[in-house]
């Protein structure tokens, strides 16, 4: 009987034939004599060497890297280390090419061409399939009724890009429960995001204590990476607090940093828990320095309620970690002196937190509790679907900035998109929270505290949207709806 082609396994299928080795033995001869022209010629060797380099390992390695795994295991580096915003690639086209958009393009390009042409691909629903599609239709919805005021602002080609972001980040969510199904692929990915994780709160205490971010100069270790200007927001404000530098690492702000350290805490846990081994509780006490290097109040927020989250799940387990506060808050006051006095500082700062969040009514850096009521009162005029979507520009460095920052997201929402996007947003959130968390006291084994982890990071995330502009930050809100395709994918994933 002869086996039909689609049933060979697609590895087989690209590149396929005795001519592999062959092709990669020429390749990588002619990749030496490209770099020995490149020295004793004019041409760039800071150029010609790394992509001669990632043209030897594509060809020798493909077979490897060019699985979902090893693409998604990419995908969650890049976005974790190059800081988006800060770095381009050199092209001439009219968007900035980053990393994580190319890579991105790639992995869905390549997604939507094996749903096609690959039976063992298939589009998984995410269970949450009704709130994104409602996400959706709030965004377009919004920016179709307002297209006369999206003209007369200008802003056309920002709303296009702001839609296509989220075009990328909906379709993370569908890509990790469609090519993640085996529970060692979920675990290889709970080990990168961990391992890269303790790596930025190295790099996060570091910068706290030499004032000196690495991240900034990527591009002498990386000669691809273009520098492109650091990020408005780091440049208009002071990264101090207390006298204490705010480390903002590979962020776009402190804020988003002590973010991001918080969501990736409980994958911390979860391998922690799944193996029993110190390495990774050393990891996850790390991962918490770093959150508190930013001396941000939005991660001390998420904390606590991460800590409720894992209340709901295993109450007595988080009972018992009550003694060990003592000796954290001593490790906290070695490796950051100063920082939890700062933290108390800022929570009760002299006259009291809300006098001090309604300062500056009608500025651009005004407080949270300032912008609450002429957000308000703005909302009124378009109340059921908001101004439109990718309408308030807030980043001054842009010369069609139109709107003040409001560091409440929740409230954003709702002056964009209207009533209706903010319970699209709030039916996902509680939707995921409620179906991780059942599913996490349904079973007593180490895959609980994976899904007990996402629910309680994504309720963390929601709280969060209060408290800063969340969707300006990308690298936190990739991490978000990866989560919720990780959450999809950890609940089908079967056993190897």
């Amino acid at each position: 009987m002869n086996t039909p082609i689609h049933a060979k396994p697609l590895g087989v299928l690209i590149g396929a034939g005795d001519r592999g080795p062959i092709i990669s033995a020429g390749v990588v001869f002619g990749s030496f004599i490209i770099l020995a022209l490149s020295v004793v010629s004019t041409a760039p060797l800071k150029i010609v060497a790394p992509v001669t380099l990632l043209a030897v390992v594509l060809t020798t390695g493909y077979r490897r890297l060019l699985r979902w795994e090893s693409l998604l295991t990419g995908l969650v580096l890049v976005v974790l280390f190059i800081p988006i915003r800060r770095y381009t690639l050199p092209g001439g086209l009219p968007f900035q090419l980053e990393p994580y958009r190319v890579l991105t393009i790639f992995i869905a390009g390549g997604w939507v061409c094996s749903l096609l042409a690959d039976p063992r691909v298939r589009l998984r629903k995410t269970g949450m399939d009704v709130q994104l599609g409602l996400i959706a239709f709030s965004m377009l919805v919004s920016d179709a009724v307002n297209g006369g005021r999206i003209q007369q602002l200008g802003v056309q080609t920002e709303v296009v890009k702001k839609l296509t972001f989220f075009a990328s980040f909906f379709a993370i969510a569908y890509i990790v429960p469609s090519v993640v199904r085996r529970r060692s692929h979920v675990d290889k990915l709970a080990r990168t995001i961990v391992i890269g994780g303790a790596i930025l709160a190295l790099c996060a205490l570091w910068e706290g204590q030499t004032h000196y971010n690495i991240f900034n100069d990527l591009s002498r270790w990386i000669p691809v990476l273009k520098p492109d200007q650091l990020p408005y927001s780091l440049i208009s404000i002071r990264n101090d607090r207390g006298g204490r530098l705010r480390a903002y690492g590979p962020a776009q702000s402190p804020i988003a940093l002590g973010a991001l350290f918080v969501m990736l805490l409980p994958f911390a846990i979860y391998m922690a828990k799944r193996t029993g081994r110190r390495l990774w509780w050393g990891a996850t006490l790390l991962i918490f320095l770093g959150a508190l290097a930013t001396v941000s109040r939005t991660p001390m927020i998420m904390l606590l309620v991460l800590a409720f989250g894992y209340w709901r799940f295993r109450p007595t387990d988080v009972k018992k970690l009550w003694p060990l506060l003592v000796p954290l808050i001593l490790v906290v006051h070695i490796a950051l002196p100063g920082t939890l006095g700062t933290l108390k500082g800022a929570f009760f700062p002299h006259g009291g937190l809300v006098a001090e969040q309604s300062a500056g009514a009608g500025t651009y850096g005004s407080g949270r509790v300032a912008d609450l009521g002429p957000g308000l009162h703005e909302a009124r005029q378009h109340l059921m679907l908001g101004a439109g979507f990718g309408t308030r520009l807030t980043d001054r460095s842009e010369e069609k900035a139109n709107a003040p920052i409001l560091d409440d997201q929740w409230l954003g929402t709702l002056l964009e998109t209207g009533v209706i996007g903010v319970l699209a947003w709030v039916w996902l959130f509680g939707r995921f929270y409620r179906r991780m968390m059942n599913a996490a006291r349904a079973e007593d084994t180490p895959r609980a505290w994976l899904l007990g982890g996402l629910a309680a990071s994504t309720l963390a995330f929601a709280v969060s949207l209060a408290t800063y502009d969340t969707f300006s930050f990308i690298q936190v809100t990739i991490l978000m709806f990866f989560q919720v395709g990780l959450g999809a994918a950890v609940l089908t994933a079967r056993e190897d």
